[in-house]
């Protein structure tokens, strides 16, 4: 099992809109890293959901539930999707202040790759993550 962060933009499909639906096809990647760490992922991986934009911050958990395989929609053989459903809320979000502000994220790719929309995550940061989640 391996771990993922995957932003969204909350004006366009966010965190409620996932726990309103249940599941959904995450399509709309086009990063050619973001395909490639898509790709990587597999069925029972973890993924925490990041709202971008004014927010910026991990707001949920979700579970990859189907693929990598190609997008349906595209007509691009490159685009991939993945199914997700929802898990649970973090008991508080964790900004992206908070993860800047700890030097044990430095070498995290939200961090170092910020425009990636599909981010791996290592266990340990995973951790912390929900560490943090807990303390407010």
């Amino acid at each position: 099992m391996a771990f993922w962060l995957l932003k969204t933009e909350p004006s366009t499909y966010s965190w409620d809109d996932l726990v309103r639906d249940g599941s959904t096809t995450w399509d709309g990647i086009t990063n050619p890293m973001a395909l490639k760490n898509l790709r990587a992922s597999a069925p029972g991986d973890e993924v925490l959901i990041y709202h971008t934009a004014e927010e910026r911050r991990c707001v949920g958990l979700a579970r990859i539930t189907g693929g990598p395989g190609p997008d349906p929609k595209s007509k691009n053989p490159r685009l991939a999707v993945v199914q997700i459903a929802a898990g649970a809320p973090l008991k508080s979000p964790v900004t992206l202040q908070q993860i800047k502000a700890d030097p044990f994220f430095a070498d995290w790719e939200l961090v170092r790759l910020s425009r990636l929309s599909f981010v791996p995550v290592a266990e340990r940061y995973w951790k912390r993550v929900l560490e943090l989640s807990k303390r407010a």
